[in-house]
């Protein structure tokens, strides 16, 4: 797996987490892909366990790395009962997990407890958009959910359009950066491709929550 198909396996657990995130970790010493005859990351579905073991401990147990590190170690030695065991494939090829991107449906998101009437005033908006095939955009469960939070602000989804077009401007840049690796038919330029645009991507949205915090930060000033 490449570095962008983590990010689309981790992504629906931790929306946040970045290329660079995952250099760190291998840089610590907690994962460590194999590298392609091109010098790229190549994960396996235990490599992506245990980043999923990291990001969850992290987050759920604000544990630091150090202590992170030797739960991997006793993982590994068989001290532990909590196995890294990947996540297996349906019959379809599909993960297992009900949180992939690109996969959830409005009848999916309703078995999780989201509003369908807001799902569809998000798509009515033009905020969210329903693939021939009936699949929502990838990431439509965060999405719900944040709209979710707004309209408890009174935010409604028509409200919402402008952030969709803001982000839809942001991917036009990306896209003009990856544009000449896209071009090129080796599959190392493709896989460097992805790379590029997921990071560069990131970096777009930390730009773009940093003049939002100033901005806000203005207001109570």
């Amino acid at each position: 797996m490449r570095i962008s198909d983590v990010l689309a396996d981790l992504g629906g657990d931790f929306p946040t987490v970045t290329p660079s995130k995952l250099r760190f970790l291998e840089e610590q010493g907690l994962v460590e892909p194999r590298r392609s005859a091109g010098g790229y990351r190549q994960y396996s579905p235990a490599d992506v366990e245990r980043l999923r073991f990291v990001l969850r401990q992290q987050r759920d147990r604000y544990l630091p790395l150090k202590v992170i590190g030797e739960q991997l170690a006793a993982l590994d030695a068989g001290q532990s009962d909590e196995p890294l065991t990947p996540r297996l494939a349906t019959s379809d090829g599909e993960r297992a997990s009900s949180t992939a991107p690109g996969r959830t449906t409005a009848a999916t998101l309703a078995e999780t407890g989201a509003d369908p009437a807001l799902v569809d005033q998000l798509v009515e908006a033009g905020v969210l958009t329903v693939s021939p095939s009936g699949h929502l955009d990838p990431w439509a469960r965060e999405v719900v959910t944040l709209a979710a939070a707004l309209a408890e602000h009174g935010v409604e989804p028509r409200h919402l359009r402008s952030f969709r077009l803001a982000a839809e401007r942001q991917v036009s840049v990306v896209e003009q950066i990856v544009a000449p690796l896209r071009g090129q038919r080796a599959v190392a330029a493709q896989a460097h491709a992805a790379t590029v645009a997921a990071e560069v991507g990131e970096l777009c949205g930390q730009l773009h929550t940093a003049f939002l915090r100033s901005g806000v930060a203005g207001l109570t000033r």
